[in-house]
């Protein structure tokens, strides 16, 4: 089926007599007859429910529409993006392993690489996503466990070139982990273009709507962990704490990646989303196709206006001719990339922080990628961790505004961006 199609009814097909909508499942445990059925569940030889912090009936119907939507083999929902991005890294590497990332990722993810698994003994190499073959080759060492970056970054809206990234990691024998929480599927399928594993901040615009926070891990099914047996032991060798269940034996290359992380770290983490928030999202994902057409319409109408603005003497929009990326984005995203726009203000960060206080219809909020049209300045806010040197890296500059176009008329949006402009 079409894309738009499947945002409207995958996941979930009622039978007869059943509710149309995908019910609230808002139940922590399920009734057994006997022991012996529920110990089947508990040592992964049968499949059913015991428990929501592993598994719930309305969250897997929400991951199945989640992993058919990006033509992946299976799926999972987390509380948060961030708790997916943690998931799908920690379900390959451990103490003593090693990563290598662009370094142009949101900066609560680039905090949970560079300070908070490092701390847990997982070491990450930071490289541009527009690095030389040579510098991406030189990232790789002999305990790397995977690659990571952004479909498109967060706030820098640098494209990744998801095939040379894709490329350089199955020479080394890791998969490719790519977040596409900006383009969604809609606008971009990583899997296509070699990713294995695809990660969302379902908060963002799959939600649509900023009513429910959540994630997803989307595994494409193509991976070969037998193949690298040594380099994977958590999936090519028993797991104990399952009676010597092996994860690519007993699940395939289909289902090995999120069996595992359900199992292990689902289990012993529990960061599940809430069957509520998993209905919400449900809700968003019908008119995703429809939101998503609009956001990037509005975000290309809001990018040419600031080009073409004498007080802004930069705007960074893969959608526009001369970006960058303008190529990659017109490879990788040729219906759009997505609706936020990154942009500097004549006269630094104060101008900006002014520029950003002018505003009326659009909104200072610790946001992105919902419905209403908002805006942050991302030094002072989500990347206020980071020093200068990494804020550098990350493609962030100190009067850097990032603003989401929402999905109102773009006449009003420019005409406020317009007022406030000229208020500085």
């Amino acid at each position: 089926m079409h894309i738009d199609t499947v945002a409207v009814q995958g996941g979930y097909r009622p039978g007869n007599g059943e509710p149309r909508e995908v019910p609230i499942y808002q139940s922590t445990t399920w009734r057994y007859e006997s022991s012996a059925a529920m110990g089947k569940l508990f040592d992964l030889e049968a499949s059913g429910y015991f428990y929501t912090r592993l598994q719930n009936p309305t969250n897997d119907a929400v991951a199945a529409k989640i992993a058919e939507l990006e033509g992946g083999s299976a799926a999972m929902l987390t509380s948060s993006g961030q708790a997916a991005n943690f998931f799908a890294v920690f379900n390959l590497a451990s103490a003593g392993d090693h990563v290598v990332s662009a370094s142009t990722i949101y900066g609560g993810t680039y905090n949970l690489f560079a300070h908070t698994m490092k701390r847990m003994g997982i070491d990450f190499t930071f490289v541009a996503p527009g690095c030389t073959d040579a510098e991406l080759e030189a990232a790789f060492r002999p305990n790397t466990k995977a690659v990571f970056g952004e479909t498109v970054a967060n706030p820098a809206l640098a494209v990744l070139d998801i095939e040379r990234f894709a490329a350089a990691a199955h020479v080394h024998g890791v998969p490719l982990i790519v977040d596409n929480t900006f383009p969604t599927p809609v606008n971009c399928r990583p899997v296509e273009f070699g990713a294995d594993i695809v990660t969302h901040s379902t908060t963002k615009y799959m939600d649509g709507h900023g009513t429910a926070v959540g994630g997803a891990i989307v595994d494409s099914g193509r991976f070969d962990w037998l193949a690298h047996a040594d380099r994977f032991p958590g999936l090519t060798e028993p797991d104990e704490s399952y009676h010597g269940v092996a994860y690519a034996r007993d699940f395939g290359l289909e289902g090995a990646f999120i069996t595992k992380a359900t199992a292990q770290l689902m289990r012993d983490f529990g960061a599940i989303q809430a069957p509520q928030n998993a209905f919400y999202l449900s809700l968003g994902l019908e008119s995703l196709h429809l939101r998503m057409a609009r956001h990037t319409e509005n975000g290309q109408k809001v990018a040419e206006f600031l080009a073409a603005h004498p007080k802004v003497p930069w705007v960074r929009y893969p959608g526009l001719p001369g970006d960058e990326d303008y190529e990659l984005a017109r490879k990788y995203m040729p219906k759009g990339t997505c609706g936020v726009v990154s942009f500097g203000v004549a006269g630094g960060r104060s101008r900006a922080e002014k520029f950003m206080g002018n505003l009326k219809l659009a909104q200072i909020a610790t946001h992105v990628a919902d419905a209403r049209t908002c805006c942050l300045h991302p030094a002072s806010a989500t990347h206020r961790q980071m020093n200068d040197a990494e804020l550098e890296a990350a493609g962030i500059s100190p009067d850097l505004v990032r603003f989401s176009c929402g999905i109102e008329a773009a006449e009003d949006i420019i005409a406020d961006i317009e007022q406030a402009l000229g208020a500085v």
